[in-house]
């Protein structure tokens, strides 16, 4: 199954936020580690629900670490950060494999 490379920030005073690099628009956030996994999983799944209808385009794959970190807007997104492994079979995959 792919994963999804999430950005998490924490500042002092708020909850953890989560945004995905291979997919914009998508992002969560949790009061704790555990909560904000599980409410990662989710915004991508509700992310791909309509995403084909809203963007014109499949749901986008992801891509490997060593991709991102040749990308700029990633490398500036994730200074401060930390990364979050998200496991996600996108629509598109689970429609080839039917």
């Amino acid at each position: 199954m792919p994963s999804y490379i999430a950005i998490v920030h924490k500042d002092p005073d708020s909850c953890y936020g989560v945004q995905f690099p291979d997919v914009p628009g998508v992002f969560s956030a949790g009061d704790t580690v555990e909560e904000l996994v599980a409410n990662a999983a989710e915004a991508l799944e509700l992310g791909a629900e309509d995403w084909e209808e809203t963007q014109g385009a499949p749901f986008p794959l992801p891509r490997t670490i060593d991709q991102l970190r040749t990308d700029p807007a990633f490398t500036e997104a994730a200074d401060g950060g930390m990364l979050l492994i998200v496991p996600f079979d996108p629509p598109s995959r689970r429609e080839a494999a039917e």
